[in-house]
């Protein structure tokens, strides 16, 4: 197989769309993603199929929503049993796939999908951090290489960065490789991040973010009580430094892929799991950010970005697109094929539609879960229904693009409702599995890191 089908994916934790130059925000320093963007492809509509870690994680890796991973909250590590059970066991990852197609995989950094001290089937490189909890970017922290522990001190990023260096330095340069640079620093706490970094941004007007309206379908929790986000500007300024140490190591590895010369061979993806909000709507956090749970565009809004001058032109898509999407994309890239089984995939592959530069018939609705809410957006509307008993929402974003109207029980927009209605029912009917659907969540009365992931039976 050709080395010239190298993949290099990003996938940073927590890193809103909005907050990247190449994505419009005009007070944010990301160099290194805006070259990226610049040269490549920038999706101006990818979403992640669910606002929060694990779910989007599991259909990136598998392919699959959570209605068919099973997956539906953040999987609390600190849990023994959570944070020990092999959660994908049932599933053909990409990593998999990818390795029986002759690739060299591996990854650095975040996991968050079950057992991270053990490197995971399909991996020939496995570098991750512990299961400490809450995240801190600096300190000591543990790590596993490949299955050894052991304590570090130092900034993550960096850590993560000079491992991921590392892969490609000790890499078999006789085979194509597929590595994961899974960077943690966007999420919460928003603070200890490098002051030469912050102390830039806290002049910053944040135009847009401080002062919008609050989101007055759900209360503030979870990430909402950080103290950190008791001053603003301040939370505010640490989160927009640690996009650009991320955005620095991006750089870092860029320049690594030049030393090497195959800057021009890979494949350079970068994703987040999800959006996030930093004050936006009144929420700081992402889908979990509220109670009951949200689907607000700063949290299901991601950026994606791809890059291979050998492959694509440069241009802005304003298709739909997902993490289930990307997963099919990177294959279709490397040559492989889906597995065989009879759980159908929801993705599309966008490599021909990116290749060529044609605007081929898309999808137009946009679907996402997180656990019994469901939601259908088309480019004017949002239908936000959370199963059996609501409540609902429909949003009209050319109206309200702030979202802080429903229209549901306005009679104008009954078809509408009924419409989108009919789509999510017909889109869950076929693809999700009757033991893992989402609908078996129950909703909890408070976030509970030991409970999230349970269902009824």
């Amino acid at each position: 197989m050709s080395t010239k089908n190298n993949i290099l994916i990003f996938l940073t934790d927590d890193h809103g769309q909005w907050s990247l130059g190449c994505y419009g925000n005009a007070e944010i320093r990301t160099p290194n993603l805006d070259h990226l963007a610049a040269g490549g492809i920038r999706m101006a509509n990818a979403f992640t199929p669910s606002p929060v870690c694990s779910p989007a994680r599991a259909s990136l890796i598998t392919g699959r929503i959570p209605s068919q991973h099973g997956i539906h909250d953040y999987l609390a590590s600190t849990d023994e049993e959570i944070g020990t059970r092999h959660w994908l066991a049932d599933e053909q990852t990409l990593a998999q796939i990818l390795s029986d197609h002759g690739y060299q995989v591996g990854l650095s950094g975040k996991w968050h999908l079950g057992n991270a001290e053990t490197p995971q089937a399909g991996f020939d490189f496995w570098f991750s951090q512990g299961r400490d909890y809450p995240v801190l970017h600096g300190g000591p922290h543990r790590y596993s290489f490949n299955g050894e522990q052991f304590v570090w001190t130092g900034r993550k990023t960096r850590i993560i960065t000079d491992y991921a260096i590392r892969f490609l330095r000790e890499r078999d340069e006789e085979r194509p490789f597929c590595l994961f640079v899974n960077h943690t620093a966007t999420h919460s706490p928003w603070k200890d991040h490098p002051e030469r970094l912050v102390s830039t941004y806290r002049d910053c007007t944040f135009e847009g973010i401080l002062g919008d309206a609050m989101y007055p379908f759900g209360k503030q929790n979870l990430e909402s009580t950080e103290p950190t986000r008791a001053n603003p500007r301040e939370a505010l300024a640490q989160y927009y430094a640690a996009v650009t140490q991320i955005d620095e190591d991006v750089g870092r590895l860029l320049d690594e892929l030049e030393a090497q010369g195959i800057l021009e061979d890979t494949l350079i993806v970068y994703v987040s799991d999800h959006g996030l909000n930093c004050g936006q709507h009144g929420i700081w956090g992402k889908g979990n950010g509220t109670l009951p749970l949200n689907m607000v565009e700063e949290s299901i809004r991601i950026p994606l970005i791809l890059r291979h001058p050998g492959f694509f032109n440069p241009q802005i898509r304003a298709e739909f697109v997902d993490h289930t999407d990307l997963f099919q994309t990177l294959l279709d890239f490397a040559g492989a094929g889906l597995p065989e089984t009879d759980a159908p995939y929801p993705g599309r592959s966008m490599l021909p539609l990116l290749e060529n530069h044609r605007f081929a018939p898309w999808r137009t609705v946009q679907f996402g879960e997180s656990g019994n809410l469901r939601m259908a957006r088309t480019h004017r509307h949002k239908l936000v229904r959370r199963y059996p008993d609501g409540p609902n929402e429909l949003f009209d974003l050319e109206v309200d693009p702030r979202e802080t109207m429903s229209f549901f029980e306005d009679p104008v927009y009954q078809e509408i409702v009924t419409d989108l209605t009919a789509q999510i029912e017909d889109f869950f009917g076929r693809y999700q599995s009757s033991d893992k659907t989402g609908l078996r969540v129950r909703e909890l009365p408070r976030h509970n890191f030991s409970e999230a992931w349970r269902v009824d039976p």
